[in-house]
């Protein structure tokens, strides 16, 4: 989870905290976090994300292989009424895809067919992007929620596949003038081309840009894995059908990043960034 501020705002006018979040008004927090659909023992899981979400009171939320379906709706079921939900179209056939939750009211929203070739075919890759009408200082942005393949062999996939959502966040952004979060489970470390590309280090595809990493800006020194055999879902084999996972070559796969560039507006400040659950 990230915690952010529009840079123009960091002044001691702006530093009374909300009473129910902690933050002032100018800040606002964003929470990504892969689901695991209904699997393991969901009812305790279920109770024990009802509760630290809760907790942490994010503005907006992005979610990974949640459940959408004619008859239930794991986003609502986890945060309630007091969010604006916006879910991918793309979904296997238990349901699964990828959401995004809002307090504040969602305008327009846009999603990027991810199937790049045939190998990413039976997975519901996609790219969501949704238009936050966030309430001055902040102002509305564009939240885009990024789900690629997640097969170790599948890089060549993965970085045709951030190209595209790239490519058509950037033409977005530059026509629209808004900042920019992007976020998501992208099954891929820091090392990796698709992410070397996202945060500036190299190029794709004939494009570049550059997209801070909350958890590199705020964290340097530290790895900040999210899938780590520390858990005990991963080192058991229960997530992913396969064991061990002590050599799984991807460590930290799950990632917020926030546009950096002359882009119009004002810049975006990280302000904290932790790992939660």
């Amino acid at each position: 989870m990230v915690e952010c501020s529009p840079l123009f705002c960091n002044d001691d006018k702006m530093v009374k905290e909300d009473n129910n979040s902690g933050k002032s008004p100018a800040q606002f927090r964003v929470l990504t976090l892969n689901l695991w659909q209904r699997f393991g023992n969901w009812d305790s899981r279920r109770k024990v994300l009802i509760e630290r979400i809760n907790d942490l009171k994010p503005d907006m939320v992005a979610f990974h292989e949640s459940i959408k379906t004619d008859d239930y709706d794991q986003v609502f079921d986890l945060l309630g009424p007091g969010f604006n939900i916006a879910h991918s179209k793309e979904r296997d056939p238990n349901g699964m895809g990828i959401s995004i939750a809002s307090r504040w009211p969602i305008g327009e929203v846009q999603e990027v067919d991810l199937k790049v070739t045939p190998q990413t075919a039976g997975f519901p890759c996609a790219t969501l992007i949704a238009e936050i009408i966030a309430p001055d200082p902040i102002g509305s942005l564009l939240f885009v929620n990024h789900f690629p393949n997640w097969q170790l062999n599948l890089e060549f996939e993965r970085e045709l596949q951030a190209v595209k959502a790239i490519r058509f966040v950037e033409d977005l952004a530059d026509l629209t003038k808004q900042q920019v979060i992007l976020v998501g489970d992208l099954d891929a470390d820091h090392d990796s081309a698709s992410i070397r590309f996202i945060t500036g280090r190299q190029s794709l595809g004939y494009m570049s840009v550059c997209y801070r990493d909350a958890w590199e800006s705020t964290h340097p020194d530290d790895s900040g894995h999210t899938f780590t055999p520390v858990n005990p879902l991963v080192i058991d084999g229960v997530v992913k059908g396969m064991k061990p996972f002590r050599d799984w070559p991807f460590r930290r796969i799950d990632y917020i990043f926030v546009r950096f560039g002359a882009h119009g507006g004002n810049a975006l400040d990280i302000l904290k960034c932790d790992r939660i659950l």
